[in-house]
């Protein structure tokens, strides 16, 4: 039975999305991109990026919704800004009642590259060769992409271990 599964890479300014197809073992690209935020409100970049991923969620009909988790870095500022693009995004997911499961950065790291602190250079390039694309993506709809190719890794993971019981 294929899934497919929508991976969101939030941002306050640049929120990437990417769509993959998973059956079974087997992972195929359906597409992937950036919605790009403008406007200097807090509020209507939210707005923005609550009805982009709703359009891409009524556009290709993704089964289940996996998002990238917030990490603190230096500035907290900038933790909560994303953590709120977060909140926008998954509101537009439970608004169409769609599953909802987040990784870490390191999660998706190491789902996709082997490494929990792999650059985003390594991730772009293993989203690209896992994915067969001709050409690397933009670094916001790879770690996208990456995040869903964790959430079908998940998914494969658990489907094995529900198999063994």
């Amino acid at each position: 039975m294929s899934v497919r599964v929508l991976g969101i890479d939030p941002g306050s300014r640049i929120t990437g999305f990417g769509i993959v197809d998973q059956d079974g073992q087997q992972s195929a690209y359906v597409t992937s991109g950036c919605i790009r935020v403008q406007g200097d409100l807090l509020p209507e970049r939210l707005k923005s990026i609550f009805e982009g991923i709703s359009d891409i969620i009524m556009q290709h009909h993704p089964d289940e919704i996996a998002v990238e988790g917030v990490f603190m870095h230096r500035n907290a500022g900038s933790a909560l800004k994303l953590g709120q693009a977060r909140g926008a995004a998954i509101c537009a997911a439970a608004v169409q009642s769609l599953p909802v499961s987040e990784y870490t950065p390191a999660q998706i790291k190491l789902a996709v590259v082997g490494r929990g602190r792999a650059a985003k250079e390594q991730v772009q390039h293993m989203v690209t060769v896992l994915l067969g694309l001709p050409a690397s993506p933009q670094a916001d709809a790879a770690d996208a992409l990456a995040t869903a190719l964790c959430h079908c890794h998940s998914r494969q993971v658990r489907s094995m271990t529900e198999a063994l019981r």
